[in-house]
């Protein structure tokens, strides 16, 4: 395919050339999973030339595929109907580990083809357009942590996911010898999704059994979020074919560290004098933080205990932000330090970037990085200064506000922030809130392994 951006003609002349005859299409639900369907080449030429029905129940269910109660996009009492997907070739590319069949992203749209306001791809589109108007370029990174298991899903399904078996022992963070044990699962990961157009910067073992990192090529915003969605996806299916199964899980085990979804991300002028060059760095500050990375830190720090939701959005998440486990507990920031919630990295005009270290692995990359960047620019907006100095030294004991400290407390921040409602509006704040109380409800009424041990016979 050509360099230049993929276009509709381009797709159906690369298919017909080919004579595919199915293709898979895929858009993203709240959670950040992916669902999707194949379409026969006929359906696919129709749906390129407008857009075809997709049932908004992906919007009304949980990860579990459960109903939700108490959300007005859609329910029982409005029949789930189907929702219209605009495919985008921009993300055409093949599966190169399903016989290179075609693959297709799309956004929600409305019935007059705007933006369907709970559809976080195009949550996304909306901050990326309006850093556009302030004359900025976003790009964004993702890191993702997670372990993998020497397991069939049908048999750890059997077994309530109880002592799944890591595909290494023991702790061994960057390690040769344990990537040695499992070597056409790692070259897989790192060509087969480079041949995927998911190219991977980095691939190393972490501290933890059978635990890996993968640093995902930076990008235009959009580009980075559809290769984070695409990458975990992608990972769990190439897992399955080396008969391993991966978790992105938040924290699957008290007593190791989390999963970290770490997110990268700096600021580019866009036109004018300073076409291309990075809005974040400046060679006379000490620590090379221009004024306006200021503001966009700050937007942050501000705005983080709001929007944190948007950042650790399951009941697991929170597991893994506490003291000690390399994930941050408090709205802090400091130049190269990962006990904070914000590391800046003062790597020179080229690098100069800000690493926002809340998210974990569970993350729904869209919003994140809608998130992350409508948040900055807030703070620039407003010229927010940060309101308390970087951090030199353990985070965790730093004088500055926490981070909510379960889900509820950050559903109910969300409510309650004016300034969420302003950037995202009423609709989507008001449906997320309502899947993330919904989460928090199950969750409560549910019985744990925990609460058998210390109640069943005692008690």
């Amino acid at each position: 395919m050509s360099a230049q951006p993929i276009t509709a003609a381009d797709v159906l002349k690369d298919l017909e050339k080919r004579g595919d005859r199915r293709i898979k299409v895929a858009v993203t639900d709240i959670d950040g999973v992916l669902r999707g369907k194949y379409l026969h080449p006929s359906k696919l030429k129709s749906a390129l030339g407008s857009s075809f029905g997709f049932c908004d129940v992906i919007f009304g269910w949980d990860s579990a595929d459960k109903a939700y109660e108490g959300s007005a996009f859609t329910g029982w009492h409005t029949g789930y109907p189907d929702a219209l997907v605009q495919l985008d070739p921009s993300t055409y590319r093949r599966i190169p580990w399903e016989d290179d069949v075609p693959f297709l992203l799309g956004d929600f749209i409305d019935p007059d083809g705007g933006p369907l306001a709970v559809c976080p791809r195009k949550l996304l589109r909306a901050q990326i357009a309006k850093a556009a108007d302030m004359g900025y370029g976003a790009k964004f990174g993702m890191e993702f942590e997670w372990f993998n298991f020497r397991e069939k899903p049908e048999e750890l399904h059997a077994r309530g996911f109880h002592q799944p078996r890591p595909i290494t022992p023991g702790m061994f963070g960057y390690s040769l010898l344990r990537q040695s044990q499992n070597p056409e699962f790692f070259r897989d990961l790192m060509l087969k999704l480079d041949d995927f157009r998911v190219p991977i910067e980095g691939l190393h073992t972490e501290t933890g059994p059978g635990v890996y990192e993968a640093a995902i090529l930076y990008g235009d915003a959009l580009e980075a979020a559809d290769r984070a969605a695409l990458f975990k996806t992608s990972a769990k299916e190439i897992a399955y074919r080396h008969g391993i199964m991966a978790s992105f899980m938040a924290k699957w085990n008290s007593k190791l560290p989390g999963c970290s979804g770490h997110m990268h991300q700096s600021l580019w002028y866009q036109g004018g004098a300073q076409d291309g060059t990075s809005v974040f760095y400046d060679p006379d500050d000490p620590q090379g933080v221009s004024r306006t990375f200021r503001h966009y830190i700050a937007g942050q720090l501000r705005l983080l205990p709001e929007l944190c939701a948007l950042f650790a959005p399951t009941v697991n998440s929170y597991k893994r932000l506490v003291e000690g486990m390399w994930a941050p507990t408090r709205c802090t920031w400091g130049v190269d330090n990962r006990t904070v919630a914000l590391r800046v990295i003062s790597g020179g005009a080229k690098s100069t970037r800000l690493e926002t270290r809340v998210p974990g692995a569970d993350v729904n990359p869209y919003l994140a990085i809608a998130a992350g960047l409508a948040m900055g620019l807030w703070g620039i907006e407003n010229q927010i200064e940060p309101d308390r100095p970087a951090v030199k030294g353990n985070g965790y004991t730093a004088e500055a506000p926490v981070l909510p400290a379960n889900l509820a407390e950050a559903a109910d921040a969300l409510d309650r922030s004016e300034v969420a409602r302003q950037i995202f509006g009423d609709a989507f704040v008001d449906h997320f809130v309502a899947t993330r109380r919904w989460e928090w409800r199950e969750y409560s009424l549910s019985v744990s392994d925990w609460e058998l041990q210390r109640y069943f016979e005692i008690i």
